[in-house]
C-alpha cells in the first residue's frame, strides 16, 4: 500500500478495521467469556469510530450535498444494524426496541450533546453565538418527525397497542425520508450559508479544518473500502454480544428499554466528542448543527429502514411513545425553543438541557 494512499489516514484507521473483522471471525457462534466478551466490546466500539472517521474521509472527498449524505448513512447502518440484530434475535420481547433506540437518540442530540457543548463551550468563552435560522430550521423538522413516527401511533386505532398499522408505517417512512430530504436540501444547497459558523460579531467564521486539503481519489476509495469493513464488524459483533447484553440488561433488574439507550449512546458517541472539541473551538454553530442534524438523521433514516425491515421481521413493531416519554419530549421542546430563539448560548441554558437529559437517564434506569 503506497504511501500516497494511507497518506492524511491515521494508523489505527488503518489497523481498526482488520482487527475488528479478525475479532468477529474468531468469536462467531462462540460462547463469550469473560474476556473474549471485553475484546468484542471492544472491537465493536473501535469499529464504531473507525467506521464514522472513514465516513467523514469520504464526505470531505465528495463535498456537499453528498458528503452529509454519506456521513448520515454510515452512522444510521450502524443504528439501523444494532437495532435490526437485536430484534431479530430478541422477538417480542424486542419490540419497542427501535422506538426506545430512536427516542434515546433524540434525547442524546438534543439534550445531552447540545447541552455538554453549551456547559463546556460557555465555560471556555462565557457566550457563544449561533444562527438561529438554522437551529430553528432543524428544531421544526425534528419536531415534526418525532411527533409524526412516535407519538402518533399511541393515538391511532389499532386494537393490538402503540403501534401502526402496515399502511400507517409506510406513511410514515416515506414523510420520515422526505422531511429529511428537504432538509438535507436547505442546509448543503439553498440556505448552507445558514449552518456556517460564526464569530462574536455575527459574521461568518468558517472553521479552519473547512480549507484543509480534500484526500486523494485512492485515498477515498480506500476509505470507502475500510468504511465498508467496519459496518460488517459492527453488524457481526453487535449480534454476537447482543444475547450477553440483554442477560446483563435483565440481571441488573432494568427494563429492556436501556438496550435502546446504550446503542443510542455508543452511536452518538463519536458525534459528542465532535460537538464538545467544535464547542470548545467557539464553533457552536458547528456543535448544533451536529446535535440536531444527528437528531434528525436518526429519525429521518432510521424509521424509513426500520419500516422496510419490518417486511421480513417476524415480530411485532411497537412505536408509540408513553406518557413520560411524551413529558420528556414536549420539555426537550419548549427548552429547545427557548434556548435557540435568541442566537446566544450561556451556561444557565446548558445547564438546563443537561438536567432534562439526566432526568431521562433516571427514568430510564428507574421507571
Amino acid at each position: 500500500m503506497s504511501r500516497s494512499v494511507t497518506q492524511g489516514l491515521p494508523k489505527w484507521t488503518l489497523v481498526v478495521p482488520a482487527l475488528a473483522f479478525l475479532d468477529l471471525v474468531g468469536s462467531w457462534h462462540r460462547d463469550l467469556g469473560t474476556v473474549l466478551l471485553l475484546l468484542v466490546c471492544l472491537g465493536l466500539g473501535a469499529a464504531v469510530f473507525a467506521a464514522v472517521h472513514h465516513a467523514e474521509v469520504v464526505a470531505h472527498k465528495v463535498g456537499e450535498p453528498f458528503g452529509t449524505l454519506i456521513l448520515a448513512l454510515a452512522v444510521t447502518v450502524i443504528e439501523v444494524a444494532l437495532i435490526v440484530t437485536l430484534m431479530a434475535s430478541g422477538g417480542d420481547k424486542a419490540a419497542s426496541l427501535a422506538r426506545d433506540t430512536v427516542f434515546a437518540a433524540v434525547m442524546i442530540t438534543c439534550n445531552g450533546i447540545l447541552g455538554l457543548a453549551l456547559v463546556l463551550g460557555s465555560l471556555r468563552h462565557k457566550v457563544q453565538v449561533f444562527r438561529v435560522q438554522a437551529s430553528y430550521s432543524a428544531l421544526t423538522v425534528m419536531t415534526a418527525l418525532v411527533t409524526l413516527s412516535l407519538v402518533l401511533p399511541t393515538f391511532t386505532t389499532s386494537a393490538e397497542g402503540p403501534r401502526f398499522s402496515p399502511a400507517q408505517l409506510a406513511f410514515a417512512g416515506v414523510t420520515s425520508l422526505v422531511l429529511y430530504g428537504v432538509f438535507v436540501f436547505i442546509q448543503t444547497i439553498r440556505h448552507r450559508d445558514y449552518f456556517l459558523p460564526v464569530g462574536a460579531d455575527g459574521d461568518v467564521d468558517e472553521d479552519e479544518d473547512h480549507h484543509a486539503e480534500a484526500p486523494s481519489t485512492a485515498t477515498a476509495l480506500l476509505s470507502l473500502g475500510l468504511l465498508f469493513v467496519c459496518l460488517i464488524s459492527v453488524v457481526g459483533l453487535a449480534k454476537t454480544v447482543s444475547p450477553n447484553l440483554e442477560h446483563a440488561v435483565q440481571s441488573a433488574g432494568l427494563p429492556l428499554s436501556v438496550v435502546g439507550v446504550v446503542i443510542a449512546l455508543l452511536v452518538l458517541l463519536p458525534e459528542t466528542i465532535a460537538a464538545v472539541r467544535a464547542a470548545l473551538r467557539n464553533r457552536l454553530q458547528t456543535s448544533v448543527n451536529l446535535a440536531l442534524g444527528s437528531a434528525l438523521a436518526s429519525i429521518g433514516l432510521t424509521i424509513p429502514a426500520i419500516a422496510l425491515a419490518s417486511i421480513w421481521l417476524t415480530g411485532p413493531l411497537v412505536l408509540g411513545l408513553g406518557g413520560k416519554e411524551m413529558v420528556l419530549f414536549a420539555l426537550t421542546v419548549v427548552t429547545g425553543i427557548i434556548t435557540l430563539s435568541t442566537g446566544r448560548a450561556t451556561l444557565l441554558q446548558g445547564a438546563v438541557h443537561l438536567a432534562v437529559f439526566s432526568a431521562f437517564l433516571f427514568l430510564a434506569v428507574s421507571p
